[in-house]
């Protein structure tokens, strides 16, 4: 696969295998696989597939490689002459990952029963005499 587009936190990424990336924070532990099934679009050698609304069997798989907080950002507040004035700090928290894999697995069609394919043989074969 040459590239696709997953969704998680709310926010919209395009990664190809061996990509590093940064997300909001996910419970999965360090060194574990973290797995995205909200596949958006694929791209496979120019051929690009865009899902409605997402693209069936496919997944994203990444290595968790650390879990850490941005830099401070300060928040203020302030109203002119109400001597109204709140200050607050706010560090958000990221996972980094590395894109391992980006896989599609086509979905099989639907196997017919023996008991409903007899039945349809057996119709077809009245119907013709």
């Amino acid at each position: 696969m040459d590239y696709a587009v997953f969704k998680t936190g709310g926010k919209q990424y395009r990664v190809k295998p061996g990509d590093m990336l940064d997300v909001e924070l996910l419970p999965n532990p360090v060194d574990s696989v973290a797995e995205f099934g909200e596949v958006l679009a694929l791209s496979d050698g120019g051929e690009v597939t865009i899902g409605v609304p997402l693209v069936e069997g496919a997944k994203v798989t990444a290595q968790v490689l650390s879990h850490y907080k941005d830099k401070k950002l300060m928040v203020y507040k302030f109203k002119a002459k109400n001597r109204y004035r709140r200050k607050r700090g706010h560090r958000q928290t990221y996972t980094r990952l590395r894109i391992q894999d980006i896989e599609l697995r086509r979905p099989r069609a639907p196997r017919r029963r023996a008991a409903a394919a007899a039945t349809t043989e057996t119709e077809i074969g009245e119907k013709s005499n």
